[in-house]
């Protein structure tokens, strides 16, 4: 791709930071791992860090972690990365899918209560393409049934809910560090939460079930290699120490977007957040009109990408994927149904140049347009 959908913003300084590790003899388990779980508990106000090898690892852990497993239900949404109910399968549990708002596509709180059964114990909720989900209300329907929130903050790095990090609103967040994040750390993720207790299962979990007290081949519990290794922790430690600049410019470049495809009736732009919340810039996802179909969606996805221009499918629903389509109990989901067929993500990430912009917006409209008028001829 000329213009790929995503790429990491990797400076001179990460590139000295992990190289200093190799250096030195110690690539697991080290001093850069105890630092980079500090800086980012000191970031979001979390009171405890545990860094692990993998967003998803993270979401395992905080479902084990809070006992949740076989013949018990969490409630999730469809319209995200498959890994959030993947992750309340691998304990035998089920994910419940609860169907998103329109505005902000985050799980829909007056969708929530109506799904909740005595097997529920817990919520994950999805900060969508880094929005803060409605959490005062979220949270209001979980004190009332007892169950556990855990956040899904792997888009949401930075993004604030009336004055706090989202991470820290529920009972655990995860963040995540892939190479399309807002920092990477190659692969990478981090549990943050304000129990002691759990921060010290998900650490012993992440490292074979061995508690700080127990020899190297001593284990307390049955647990799973989710170490990160020290270079990882290194290179997450020096970009985050370049978040605030990060998040400003992928804020400037959502802006220039959205000034340049305004007024273009094919499609539908991303809302601003709601009052008292800042977005935390993952993506730049636009919806085509609803009179266009999901086929006319992949038509434009493949039309850009011969260009050379990235695109993307964000999301396709999790439960009309083929490993959950027969194995979960279904719910109606209107809004998701309706919405992701017409989802389309344009190219976004730190070092997008201004003339990049102009050449996908240009293409795109141009592309939709011409959709536009054959399906008028047609009718």
């Amino acid at each position: 791709m000329r213009i790929p959908l995503s790429a990491p913003d990797i400076s001179e300084q990460e590139i000295q930071a992990v190289t200093e590790v190799l250096r030195s003899t110690q690539l697991s388990l080290g001093p850069k791992l105890e630092e980079f779980e500090n800086c980012v508990a000191a970031y979001v106000g979390a009171s405890h860090a545990v860094a692990v090898s993998s967003g998803t690892s993270g979401l395992h852990l905080c479902i084990r972690g809070l006992g949740i497993g076989e013949g018990d239900e969490v409630i999730v949404p469809s319209f995200t990365f498959i890994a959030v109910a993947n992750a309340v399968r691998y304990e035998r549990a089920t994910p419940v899918f609860v169907d998103i708002e329109p505005q902000h596509l985050n799980l829909d709180p007056n969708r929530i209560e109506e799904a909740i059964t005595p097997r529920t114990k817990a919520i994950i909720v999805v900060h969508t393409f880094g929005c803060p989900a409605a959490m005062e209300e979220i949270l209001a329907i979980a004190k009332k049934h007892n169950l556990y929130v855990v956040e899904d903050t792997c888009e949401a790095l930075g993004a604030g809910y009336k004055g706090r990090k989202v991470g820290v609103l529920g009972d655990a967040g995860v963040l995540g560090f892939y190479p399309n994040k807002q920092i990477t750390t190659g692969e990478g993720g981090v549990v943050v939460t304000q129990s002691k207790k759990l921060a010290a299962t998900i650490k012993s979990l992440r490292n074979h079930g061995r508690s700080d007290s127990d020899d190297w081949y001593q284990h307390s519990e049955l647990g799973y290699n989710y170490r990160i290794s020290e270079m990882n922790c290194a290179l997450g430690i020096a970009q985050l120490s370049r978040i605030d600049s990060i998040l400003e410019r992928r804020e400037t470049i959502a802006k220039i977007y959205s000034q340049k495809l305004r007024g273009a009736a094919e499609l539908i732009l991303p809302n601003g957040p709601a009052a008292d919340c800042r977005i935390s810039w993952f993506v730049y996802v636009v919806q085509l009109a609803p009179r266009f179909s999901e086929t006319q969606r992949d038509y434009l996805v493949g039309e850009l990408k011969s260009r050379g221009i990235g695109a993307g499918r964000y999301f396709a629903p999790i439960h009309l994927q083929p490993v959950y389509r027969t194995e979960v109990r279904r719910a109606a989901l209107p809004i998701t149904e309706s919405i992701a067929p017409r989802c389309l993500a344009l190219p976004f990430f730190n070092r997008i140049r201004n003339d990049q912009i102009e050449e996908v917006c240009q293409s795109l409209m141009k592309l939709a347009g011409e959709i536009g008028v054959r399906a008028r001829t047609a009718v």
